[in-house]
């Protein structure tokens, strides 16, 4: 799988996504660079593709990621799973703002959609 570095080494790349992925979870929303919410959106969709699951295994592996935020985990296993259960991906979407003053980087709105399709 090819991924962006994001000009950070490995472990505070791995960090900083996890971190991320986290925010995302809890408030639904965040505001970040396009480069790390293409990044984000694919760790926050296997992050609820686990709590669909909901086997011992996938929760264990949420917890490893999410570096045993155990609040984080049971949301994604309790709230979000059930939300979405209708629904075969796509659970985030982008929305695009303006540059950031200074380097020009695009911002973006990274957010949770709306649960049931039906």
């Amino acid at each position: 799988m090819a991924y962006r570095k994001l000009g950070r080494t490995n472990k505070h790349r791995k960090s900083m996504l996890a971190n991320l992925t986290r925010d995302v979870i809890n408030n639904e929303r965040i505001e970040t660079t396009e480069t790390r919410a293409k990044e984000v959106r694919v760790l926050v969709d296997k992050m609820i593709s686990y709590g669909k699951d909901g086997s011992l295994v996938s929760r264990r592996k949420a917890l490893a990621f999410l570096h045993n935020d155990a609040k984080t985990v049971s949301k994604v296993f309790d709230d979000l799973a059930k939300r979405y259960a209708n629904r075969n991906g796509g659970y985030t979407r982008i929305l695009k703002l303006t540059e950031r003053r200074g380097d020009d980087a695009l911002m973006v709105i990274l957010e949770l959609v709306e649960g049931d399709t039906k």
